[in-house]
């Protein structure tokens, strides 16, 4: 079991990224697509979501998940 009573889920996962531009990009996955857009250390997308890189390769998600 994971945390909070959740038993862990594994499998193969579909992600597709095309930029858009310099900092924009159209993101394909298995449940649709979004856009993503970058300033500087955040990152926004279209459902919601966004991230902020704290140090290269360490990043804070924050948002609605699904």
């Amino acid at each position: 079991m994971g945390l909070g009573g959740q038993t862990a889920r594994m499998g193969f996962v579909f992600r597709r990224s095309i930029r858009l531009g310099r900092s924009g990009r159209l993101n394909l996955s298995k449940r649709g697509a979004s856009v993503s857009e970058r300033i500087g250390r955040l990152t926004l997308n279209s459902r919601g979501g966004g991230s902020i890189r704290i140090l290269p390769g360490l990043s804070f998600r924050f948002g609605r998940r699904r």
